[in-house]
């Protein structure tokens, strides 16, 4: 089949931010009178929403740009990848064009421009830190609605992703499934020394709580059941609104919306964690008791050499503040090995946390050093072998620790959102404590038809891995 001018199919990959993205962008371009194409369709132009976050993320969308070269169409990349690294991209893959986060706001042009031949330069990458929009004071100052233009038109036109929505919802589903992420901020303002997400996501900005809560409002109507809340740190969101419980406070609301049945928060920061959070999140009805918290790892040493807080006793002292207020509340992490520095020692204390924790969901990288970051300077670099030995042995221990936590779930009774019909009887879906892609799957037995997107309430009867079964309860 021949693509017909002005067609465009989206590939996105990395995080659920980057979802968001992509589906601000297909407003935009069908707003533009672009015709999307479903995945596989041939399409004349082909945009990849790529990720920059680690190397294997890197790689891939290397790979998918390169494979796009191949459909003859033209092809785009956008995201952070494309906004991290610029010009030298553009010299390595001379087969796409290449666009800033700062095309975002004319997409549609930009991609009328590669149709008709005319390549733009390509951008010269910018520390994004400094391109705050408006002053926090300026901020809390300004009507919600003088914000909001602020955040999307930027300096100089500059684009914002995520804040593409001035009065309505400026956004397009890309999929139909009944759990979409909202994103309730950009950019990030700590400085963890591993970390280059600041430097090309730019600083920390809130979206006002109007503006999401009519997203969400939005999403309802088009068969959302869960909203999945993201960012860089959502623990940070209201801060350069001048109210750092805004989101504990926003959350009632965002539960209330008519046709939303549950609410998760990810990307919480330990550090900054505060008991009124915790108790919001733990006892707020439709919301899910779910942390998904940025341990990164347990000995204080090694976290100070991330420019981070904590240690193990304080996490530990964390997760008992959660259970005591919900005994079942799920909780998940990400951890680093191999960070410069990191001594057999400091092994055996993120052994011990992890033994201790009961995680759900254990997510172990390796590190790897990220240009421009402060730890690509630190002494004490351990070679590629010995830290693909610690991320194997943490793997193992992860997945042994995740089942036997799965494992002390049966007999509980868990709220069940289901995604997906599999037949004879049998549904998926998700419990609370389990967050879509990243965490495990709940089958349910029932005898009475589901559909997806029904909450049911489910006793959970067996565990595989990190997966749950569970039966519905039969009608009386």
């Amino acid at each position: 089949m021949v693509s017909t001018p002005r067609t465009v199919s989206l590939v996105t990959l990395g995080c659920a931010r980057n979802e968001v993205d992509s589906e601000e962008l297909a407003a935009r371009l069908a707003a533009d009178g672009w015709e999307l194409a479903d995945p596989g369709e041939q399409a004349s132009v082909v945009m990849v929403n790529t990720c920059g976050f680690i190397q294997a993320a890197k790689q891939e969308s290397i790979d998918e740009l390169l494979a796009a070269s191949d459909s003859g169409a033209k092809v785009v990349a956008v995201g952070c990848l494309a906004e991290r690294y610029g010009a030298d991209l553009a010299g390595e893959l001379p087969e796409a064009q290449i666009l800033s986060f700062d095309d975002y706001s004319a997409i549609g042009a930009r991609l009328d421009e590669v149709l008709a031949g005319r390549a733009r330069a390509p951008h010269a990458p910018r520390d994004r830190r400094k391109l705050l929009p408006i002053s926090p004071a300026e901020r809390r100052a300004a009507p919600a609605s003088a914000a909001v233009s602020a955040a999307q038109d930027g300096p100089s036109g500059a684009y914002i992703p995520g804040f593409g929505l001035t009065g309505g919802t400026f956004r397009r589903r890309l999929s139909t499934g009944v759990v979409a992420p909202v994103k309730i901020a950009s950019g990030c303002d700590r400085r963890c020394s591993f970390c280059a997400i600041p430097s090309f996501r730019g600083a920390f900005v809130s979206r006002p709580p109007a503006q999401i809560l009519a997203e969400a409002a939005w999403l309802a109507g088009q068969g959302v059941k869960e909203l999945l809340l993201v960012s860089e740190n959502s623990t940070s969101y209201g801060k350069d609104l001048g109210n750092l419980r805004l989101l504990e406070e926003m959350l009632p609301d965002l539960a209330a919306v008519p046709g939303i049945d549950r609410v998760r928060i990810s990307y919480l920061q330990p550090a900054e964690v505060r008991p009124g959070l915790i108790t919001a999140i733990a006892s707020t009805p439709g919301i899910a008791p779910y942390f998904d918290l940025s341990f990164q790892h347990a000995s204080g040493p090694v976290l100070r050499a991330m420019r981070r807080f904590g240690d193990r006793p304080r996490f530990l002292a964390l997760l008992d503040q959660v259970r005591d207020l919900a005994p079942h509340a799920g909780a998940r992490s990400n951890f680093i090995v191999g960070f410069p520095g990191e001594t057999e020692q400091d092994l055996r204390e993120l052994e011990l946390f992890l033994g201790s924790a009961r995680l759900d969901a254990i997510g172990i990288f390796g590190y790897s050093d990220e240009d421009g970051t402060e730890a690509e300077g630190l002494p004490g670099k351990l070679d590629d072998a010995e830290i693909s030995r610690r991320v194997e042995e943490f793997a193992d221990l992860a997945e042994e620790l995740m089942a036997q936590r799965a494992a002390e779930r049966i007999g509980e009774l868990v709220e069940v959102l289901i995604e997906e019909r599999l037949g004879d009887g049998l549904y998926e879906g998700r419990a609370a404590h389990q967050a879509p892609e990243v965490d495990g799957v709940t089958t349910v037995r029932s005898t009475v038809s589901l559909m997806p997107g029904d909450m049911i309430t489910a006793v959970v009867t067996g565990s595989e891995g990190v997966d749950l079964t569970a039966d519905a309860p039969s009608p009386r």
